[in-house]
């Protein structure tokens, strides 16, 4: 916002009436009426995305998604721009692997990869999902990948192996996420994914993709846990590059939305 001329407030919900009861309403209402724009980050799930959209109903400045249960959509943004720097424009028939990969540290979102996999394919992008049985993503959102890649006639595939998914892919974009549709319980959750710990993004795994591939995480990574210190300090990896076009990224869409 400083860079746009702006001027931004952070609010934290415990340390406001959010906690003593402001609802959805209340809060699009009046900080709606308070500023031009209003940045959301909220990943319960099940409940984040409705809470946006409750909120969007009540205000009248724009709402915009700085992450929910559902979508990732300004770090899908950043991911293509990045993807076209190093790519180029024309991805028609490059393939990117959406690959779960194992962290111990907390059950992640499933925003980022079901993001990828609805954007992706409209840009020319082949993809494949690689991830064990239980980390399913939503189903209406498979759908609607499923359907995206028809409409744009790209490959839309899904494995369980990650080395399956890294051979010959272009752009490799391996990171962890919960199994949510699987179950709600913690301690299934922490026991299902424990299964898992051989899916870590290591050297081996890059080599069978192709040579010129690029290696791509949201940040933050748990470090030789979900990715070796080889993958993303070597010469694959672009994740500091796309961690910079989250901020332009976002400054295009507050300068096209609060203008």
């Amino acid at each position: 916002m400083a860079q746009l001329g702006g001027h931004a407030a952070f609010i934290e919900s415990k340390s406001t009436q959010i906690s003593h009861g402001d609802t959805e309403k209340e809060i699009g209402d009046i900080l709606g009426r308070y500023f031009d724009g209003i940045a959301i980050r909220h990943c319960d799930y099940g409940i984040g995305n409705r809470y946006l959209n409750l909120v969007a109903e009540a205000a009248r400045a724009p709402i915009l998604n700085m992450q929910c249960d559902v979508y990732h959509p300004h770090q899908c943004l950043a991911d293509l721009m990045t993807i076209w720097e190093k790519k180029g424009r024309n991805l028609r028939g490059k393939k990117i692997v959406v690959s779960w990969a194992y962290a111990a540290s907390y059950a992640k979102p499933m925003s980022v990869p079901q993001s990828l996999i609805l954007q992706m394919p409209r840009f020319g992008l082949d993809v494949t999902l690689a991830h064990p049985p239980e980390f399913e993503l939503m189903p209406d959102i498979m759908e609607q990948a499923r359907e995206q890649a028809r409409k744009y006639k790209t490959g839309f595939e899904v494995v369980d192996s990650m080395e399956e998914g890294f051979k010959d892919a272009d752009i490799v974009y391996a990171k962890s996420w919960g199994p949510l549709v699987t179950t709600s319980d913690p301690d299934e959750i922490k026991k299902v994914t424990q299964k898992y710990e051989s899916w870590i993004t290591d050297e081996r795994k890059m080599a069978l993709a192709k040579e010129d591939s690029i290696y791509m995480h949201p940040l933050p990574a748990d470090r030789n846990i979900e990715v070796t210190d080889g993958v993303i300090d070597g010469p694959h990896s672009v994740v500091f590059d796309e961690a910079e076009n989250r901020l332009h990224a976002q400054k295009a869409v507050m300068a096209l939305t609060m203008s």
